[in-house]
């Protein structure tokens, strides 16, 4: 298993959890080489836990320890995509968490390019679908790239994991929580007894962002959300950059307990999973852009985007982002957001945010000289008539066939 031959560092995407805690000794022993443990900030991660990362890293042996900054990357990459698209998985889940391993793969296989590096490792285990995410991509970005999974690989349980460190006077990541909890900058999903099986919710207590969010009974609030070509621009009225706004989002309408669901779906790997999720600024701004969208898109323009849409978020669940049919489907729906402009109006209450208004410069609704069941505009009542007769026209000559097929 030691490959003396090969002395260049391994490239570690390093999360400061167990799997990946284990990972750095273990390979170091193993393979003979220095391992650099790298964390990629894609959201959640704050001063305190940046500092505890690096120092959790080097106690446990990595050669060096480095923090990616990917917050605006990884919105301009592919969260601004979803908004665009309105993804959400199983019409819930807006894909709070996996989204960013492909921008993560992707600067994994960069920095291992510049440090003359030719392996790169996770802590997947061979249960989930982030495996199947990283490597994906990471193949992709390289074909010779090696990628190493010592946990999944050498098929290590979380026990072993446990005594490994212990014994070798590493730190162990605390075990308090029954729950998996990961977070980052499009919400947080969580993960426990309860979510093994389709019967319960997770209790109260577990939830991140909105524990007794329903006791606290918050006051309604307003709020607006402006786009500018179906980017989020400001918030209340304050231009905001798009990292920005989200986090200021999570921060009002978390508590509010908007955002959050429990989503079964499929996995990668085939087969059922369930989540609990906690996603207020998602929430909100896919209602939000979603409402501006119907107001300065054509039907036929919804009607198609709808459907791409939907692949695409699909083709990010299972890591194939980097795949061109991506690029394709982006630059479709970046056309459509040409004129996606404007303003939306929001009422925040508990569990939920209702739209109570939707201005736009380039409204289709505010183009039209008609008033919907009003009066009539840009045609006649005799235009009116006329299209009604020639709309129904397939169903009586359907009615016509019909009556000749009955026995007589």
């Amino acid at each position: 298993m030691n490959t003396q031959d090969n002395t260049s560092p391994i490239i570690l995407g390093f999360s400061g959890g167990l799997d990946t805690s284990f990972c750095v000794p273990w390979m170091k022993e193993h393979y003979g080489r220095p391992v650099v443990t790298v964390t990629i900030n894609t959201g959640g991660i704050d001063t305190a836990a940046a500092a505890d990362l690096e120092q959790r890293a080097r106690k446990l042996g990595a050669a060096e320890h480095l923090m990616i900054e990917a917050r605006d990357v990884f919105f301009d990459r592919v969260l601004k995509y979803l908004i665009f698209g309105n993804v959400r998985r199983g019409h819930l889940y807006p894909l709070c968490v996996g989204a960013e391993r492909g921008i993560q793969a992707t600067l994994l296989a960069e920095l291992a390019k510049e440090r003359g590096s030719t392996t790169v490792a996770h802590g997947c285990t061979a249960a989930g679908n982030d495996q199947v995410r990283f490597e994906v991509a990471l193949r992709t970005l390289n074909p010779g790239l090696e990628v190493l999974a010592p946990v999944r690989d050498q098929a290590f349980v979380r026990s072993e994991q446990q005594k490994y460190l212990e014994d070798g006077g590493f730190p162990v990541p605390a075990r308090g929580s029954s729950y998996s909890i990961n977070r980052g900058l499009w919400g947080v999903t969580i993960g426990g007894r309860e979510t093994l099986d389709s019967r319960e919710s997770i209790p109260e207590s577990a939830w991140v962002l909105s524990a007794n969010a329903f006791e606290k009974n918050l006051p309604a609030s307003r709020h607006t959300i402006g786009f500018s070509a179906g980017v989020p621009t400001a918030l209340d009225g304050k231009s905001l950059g798009a990292v920005a706004l989200i986090e200021e989002l999570e921060r009002i309408a978390g508590p509010y307990g908007i955002g959050r669901g429990i989503h079964v779906g499929d996995t990668v790997l085939g087969t059922k999973g369930r989540v609990a999720f906690e996603a207020p600024a998602a929430e909100v701004l896919l209602v939000a852009h979603r409402e501006l969208e119907k107001l300065t898109l054509s039907g036929l323009q919804q009607r198609v985007k709808d459907q791409v849409a939907t692949q695409y978020g699909d083709f990010v669940h299972e890591g194939k982002q980097l795949d061109p049919v991506c690029r394709d489907i982006e630059a479709l729906l970046a056309s459509a957001q040409q004129r996606v402009t404007g303003e939306v109006r929001l009422v925040f209450r508990p569990g939920s945010v209702f739209v109570e208004g939707v201005v736009s410069p380039h409204s289709l609704m505010a183009a039209t000289r008609g008033v919907y069941g009003e009066k009539a505009g840009e045609w006649t009542p005799a235009d009116a008539l006329g299209y009604s007769r020639i709309l129904a026209l397939p169903g009586i000559l359907q009615t016509r066939a019909a009556a000749k097929d009955k026995p007589r």
